[in-house]
């Protein structure tokens, strides 16, 4: 396949992410959210307001750097340019409805958006050192039915915004209170950032982008690029232009070697199947030794995990600097399938590991509080013509 979109293909996408677009970030007393928006959108913006573009440098910084939420707090802007931006715009975050927290330290947050909406986000801390990795929901529910992930049981909502993207991450900083202090003796606590929530990330690419361009900026979040994962099911088309434009990490949920095994776990595959999926991680631009692929693997009893299938494996992903992340599967309620035995998983990753690529067997997190790898849903759903929930 060409690494170009087609026409039609690129049609298909954004249409589909038209259908499912967020609300506009305009609350009902017209002011506008600024969290989320470009720099260049920031500076079109105050210009409409008749501010100098110098201004959106300033409230960058108030904003992703210092994480202020009230124009008065910014100390720097003098108070009658406070009241103004106060009277035209809105620094806001998402609401925390729930918060949840793990025996093993995993934490899980239900976000609550303008319009009522929920998402997930999951922190897990690292087991040794004082950080840990959020993982960020892009959409509400999901359009890819995986048959072992219970967010596959929910049907797409809608897309999330920008701000709504970024805005998890700032919410959970507000929640570890990880912005800077006077002292300069604020927590590291959230080094990373992986889109693995719910959603397909990159069936809501433009949103994503945006975000992550917002989180890797220098100036604001100043996260690398090295610590931001990407996680998709195989959106060929798609996975090109990621690479290209954001150069973060990537990650593929695989969990399968055969066509008709995959065409049945994750339904995508039935557009494009394993081997134009495996061609597209061959030309990730930023593949190398230090910056692998990771290929997500969901073991399934008896379904995914013998030998041969771990020989495949090995065979299809030849040649790519990648590692595989074993996952024993993570139950949900009305889930038709079970973990691998531990036996099974060690022979797979024994035959794996002796190939080359490194197979750790991820350690369940947050499975108590339904936080672990496919474990993510919620309650919210699409409103009929009418607009009742």
């Amino acid at each position: 396949m060409s690494e170009a979109l087609t026409p039609a293909e690129q049609s298909r996408i954004l249409a589909k992410a038209a259908l499912f677009a967020p609300p506009a970030p305009v609350l009902e007393d017209g002011r506008r959210e600024l969290v989320g928006l470009s720099r260049e959108a920031l500076i079109a913006a105050l210009a409409a307001i008749g501010e100098p573009a110098f201004r959106a440098k300033q409230l960058w910084h108030w904003i992703y750097h210092q994480g202020v939420v009230d124009f008065a707090r910014m100390s720097s802007i003098a108070r009658p340019l406070q009241q103004k931006l106060a009277e035209y715009f809105v620094i806001g975050r998402p609401a925390v409805a729930t918060r949840q927290k793990s025996h093993d330290a995993t934490e899980k947050f239900l976000f609550r958006f303008r319009d009522g909406q929920e998402a997930e986000t999951v922190y897990i801390p690292d087991r040794v050192e004082d950080r840990g990795a959020v993982c960020l929901s892009s959409q509400i529910g999901c359009t890819l039915s995986c048959r072992f992930c219970h967010t596959g049981t929910q049907t797409l909502v809608r897309n999330l915004g920008p701000a709504e993207i970024v805005g998890q991450f700032m919410a959970a900083r507000d929640a570890y209170g990880e912005w800077p202090s006077p002292k300069g003796d604020t927590p590291r606590l959230l080094s990373t950032i992986v889109l693995m929530g719910m959603g397909e990330p990159l069936y809501n690419y433009e949103n994503v982008a945006t975000a992550m361009r917002i989180a890797m900026d220098g100036e604001g979040i100043g996260l690398s690029r090295r610590r931001i994962t990407l996680s998709t099911s195989g959106v060929v088309p798609m996975m090109d232009r990621a690479g290209r434009e954001l150069g973060c990490n990537l990650a593929v949920s695989l969990h399968a070697v055969r066509d008709d095994l995959r065409d049945e776990l994750v339904p995508l595959n039935r557009k494009y199947p394993i081997a134009e999926l495996i061609a597209a991680c061959r030309r990730y631009p930023t593949a190398s030794n230090a910056r692998r692929i990771t290929f997500e693997y969901v073991m399934l009893r008896g379904i995914n995990d013998s030998e041969a299938e771990a020989h495949e494996l090995v065979r299809l992903i030849a040649g790519i600097p990648a590692k595989v992340n074993l996952i024993p599967f993570n139950p949900w309620p009305g889930s038709q399938y079970a973990p691998s035995s531990g036996a099974a998983l060690d022979r797979f990753a024994r035959i794996v590991m002796d190939a080359g690529f490194a197979s750790p067997v991820r350690v369940p997190r947050g499975r108590d509080i339904l936080a672990a790898c496919g474990q993510l849903r919620t309650a919210s759903r699409r409103a009929p013509a009418n607009g009742a929930i």
